[in-house]
């Protein structure tokens, strides 16, 4: 470009050429636009005549003292209004984002964790800050783990303790699975149970390709005892659900057996170990919100509680010294 003449058209025109059109036609006259713009009459008429000498042709017909638009006018006017509309959201945005409740603090989790730990993490938070906002996505491994990995949430739980590509684990907890028994049942005359006292009960099962069923399933082979499998789900919260109406007994993480547990829903402590993790992870390259600490705070809280109440409710296990190693 070597000077005015060689600009191209719409880099000539600039965006006080439009927000002059904008007024106009919302007016319908220069002194209208003037005053809307903070600015003059002369101004306004002076900058209305450059952009139609620019485009090569009229706008607006002077009729009485008024402009009356045309045509090209009202067409041209639907455009800046999307226009305009789309910059308003932008501006919107953007002020709400100085504002305490504008932010959303995203935090993807096992489902069982969403029942059971985070709720009590979150009435935390929310009790400190009103105006905190969340989303909360339950989702199961391992796409849970790609997702955090491709850093699309602020914070993550999982029953892992290895730290996927991309992330920092915290180990928030680390108990043994316990065992949940229908009120009434005779094993609840028991404080410990050991494999042998499963022999021959109806047991209500996680899905076959849970680790955790595969461990439990593994432990009573190894042992010889025969359980008659008589439910499965993918849910721990729906395990307990099925054992508290009589359905069977059965062996789940001590979180959600906790919150579950009630006057017709009995835990009791094993007599071997099924360790259970809960492990944040924080993606490494995603900014992270103000929000997050606090929350990471609550969830150690939290999960410091839970391990008191299942200490006072007698079923919680001492970590063995393998685990006690990789903490």
């Amino acid at each position: 470009m070597t000077g005015t003449t060689d600009t191209p058209l719409a880099h000539r025109i600039t965006h006080r050429h439009i927000e002059v059109f904008r007024a106009v036609m919302t007016t319908s006259s220069a002194t209208g636009a003037a005053d809307l713009l903070h600015s003059s009459q002369p101004t306004v008429s002076r900058e209305l005549a450059r952009l139609e000498s620019l485009l090569g042709y009229a706008l607006f017909e002077r009729v009485q003292g008024r402009l009356r638009p045309n045509a090209r006018a009202l067409a041209l006017w639907d455009e800046v209004q999307r226009s305009w509309q789309g910059l308003e959201r932008v501006v919107d945005r953007a002020v709400a984002l100085g504002r305490s409740d504008a932010v959303q603090l995203s935090v993807l989790c096992l489902p069982a964790l969403a029942h059971a730990l985070l709720p009590g993490a979150a009435a935390r938070v929310m009790q400190a800050s009103p105006h905190a906002r969340l989303s909360v996505t339950p989702q199961e491994s391992p796409l849970l783990e790609e997702w955090m990995s491709a850093q699309r949430f602020d914070l993550g739980l999982c029953e892992q303790t290895a730290a996927p590509p991309g992330t920092r684990a915290e180990v928030l907890l680390t108990l043994d699975e316990v065992a949940v028994l229908p009120a009434g049942h005779p094993l609840t005359h028991k404080t410990v149970l050991d494999l042998t006292d499963f022999a021959g009960e109806f047991f209500v099962s996680l899905s076959a390709d849970d680790p955790y069923r595969r461990l439990i399933d593994a432990r009573f082979a190894e042992a010889g005892v025969a359980r008659t499998l008589r439910v499965e789900t993918h849910s721990a919260a729906a395990v307990c659900a099925m054992v508290q109406q009589g359905l069977g007994v059965a062996i789940v993480n001590p979180v959600t057996a906790l919150a579950a547990a009630n006057d017709r829903l009995v835990l009791r402590r094993l007599a071997f170990s099924i360790p259970f993790s809960v492990t944040a992870l924080l993606p490494l390259y995603r900014p992270p919100l103000p929000e997050v600490a606090p929350m990471l705070q609550a969830l150690r809280e939290q999960a410091a509680q839970v391990t008191s109440e299942l200490e006072a409710a007698g079923v919680r296990a001492q970590p063995s010294p393998r685990q006690l190693s990789n903490q």
